[in-house]
């Protein structure tokens, strides 16, 4: 496993970490390791989206579809 150490963070960032994983019942480190590690698949995100057939539906048109269901539940 590796080991990474973190400089020069900002004591206001230091402080809500500790905050945050308090309120997790965690260490600042396990915290901030479970949250990197959330982020950190998000360079997995182009490869996922480049292998899913393409269905010819823009992201526009889903966007408006989402927004017509919505108008309709209020």
């Amino acid at each position: 496993m590796k080991t990474l150490y973190l400089r020069n963070v900002p004591e206001r960032t230091a402080k809500r970490l500790a905050r945050l994983a308090a309120r997790e019942g965690l260490s600042v480190s396990a915290f901030a390791v479970r949250v990197l590690g959330e982020v950190a698949q998000r360079a997995d995100n182009p490869d996922l989206l480049a292998d899913l057939p393409d269905l010819g539906v823009s992201a526009d048109e889903v966007v408006a579809d989402l927004e017509r269901a919505r108008e309709k539940r209020r």
